[in-house]
């Protein structure tokens, strides 16, 4: 039971948003697909939506991929909530792009949060043995370049899998706790090259119908999110490389009073007057420092009010040849569940 109602905990509260928003502040279900991939971009606080640069812009910013060449591929590894102490709760991240001269990049990724075992018993505290629960998503990307060199465009089309635990239920509850779910996302990146290294991005996420585990008529959205920033290169020499970014993001997702939820269609435009606007944003700001394309140095934070979530965030890089090793970690105050959160990713220039 300690292990259920943990896993209850990991699978209600903490898995939303940019690494964390509370249960009440989400309404949305498969929440994995909003944890943020990529010990660079989280080292910056999760603000990356207008660089997206690498082999993580499958995820933040297909639009990203545009002006990106060659091949590349990244993974990441993050022990997920370490202050529940649970060696079988991870997070695993993998990325490649592919450049197809003439047609533009293509990229995939590939998610997996790993949740670990589970004692199932019945009403009569009989051991009905362990079952493991996991979720986990494949998505591929294609962006190109609608203006060269200022303003590309990208599409993404996931699937996702969920499989919480084997089921249950009688009657219309009868069914496996498990779900399937397709989604697509879309970006844009626009680099201001009249006002030097500005660039501002957008990327709209997890768009798709309802999912539902076991009742179809308690199916829940996807947690369909808007994502828009900036990015400035302060500094761009041979030796020193500044750059400063922000992003914003807001949840699409609604439910009357009822707890019916919206279709994301409609709820596209008619989550921006539902309740507080202000509170319900969540602002990530961060910067990025490199010396000479060897050592990267980076810092960030970002402010989500109604998830009661305010992080640091830290990281580095170091790069030798075609390789690049990536760490961040993030603070988030004492006894938080999301304090000590460490990543690590390995890029390859192929």
């Amino acid at each position: 039971m300690k292990r259920l109602v943990t896993c209850a905990l990991i699978l209600g509260l903490f898995i939303p948003g940019l690494v964390a928003q509370a249960a009440s502040v989400s309404q949305a279900t498969l929440l994995f697909l909003k944890i943020a991939p990529g010990a660079r971009p989280t080292g910056m606080g999760e603000a990356f939506v207008a660089i997206s640069d690498d082999a993580t812009a499958t995820w933040w910013n297909p639009a990203g991929l545009g002006f990106q060449h060659g091949r590349e591929f990244t993974m990441m590894y993050s022990r997920w909530l370490p202050q529940f102490n649970l060696s079988d709760l991870y997070y695993a991240f993998l990325s490649g792009t592919y450049e197809v001269p003439e047609w533009g990049m293509f990229g995939a990724n590939v998610i997996f949060l790993n949740l670990g075992q589970t004692q199932r018993r019945d009403d009569q505290n009989r051991d009905l043995g362990t079952f493991s629960s996991y979720e986990m998503a494949v998505t591929g990307t294609y962006g190109a370049e609608i203006e060269p060199n200022v303003l590309s465009m990208g599409v993404g089309l996931k699937l996702a899998y969920s499989s919480l635990s084997p089921g249950g239920g009688a009657g219309e509850e009868a069914g496996t706790g498990t779900a399937t779910a397709i989604a697509a996302d879309v970006g844009l990146l626009y680099k201001a090259t009249f006002l030097g290294g500005l660039s501002i991005g957008a990327n709209l996420s997890n768009m798709g119908p309802k999912v539902a585990y076991i009742d179809r008529a308690q199916a829940d959205p996807l947690p369909t999110n808007l994502k828009l920033g900036f990015a400035y290169k302060i500094i761009e020499s041979d030796y020193n490389k500044l750059t400063i970014a922000s992003d914003v993001n807001k949840e699409l997702v609604v439910r009357d009073k009822n707890g019916k939820s919206q279709e994301f269609y409609e709820a596209l435009f008619s989550a921006w007057g539902d309740g507080d606007l202000v509170p319900s944003i969540i602002w990530n700001a961060g910067l990025e420092y490199w010396y000479s394309n060897l050592v990267g140095l980076r810092g960030g934070y970002w402010n989500d009010d109604l998830g009661k979530v305010f992080p640091y965030t830290f990281g580095v890089s170091i790069k030798y040849s075609s390789y690049r090793f990536d760490f961040s970690y993030l603070s988030a105050g004492q006894n938080h569940p999301l304090s000590d959160t460490m990543r690590y990713s390995l890029t390859v220039d192929l």
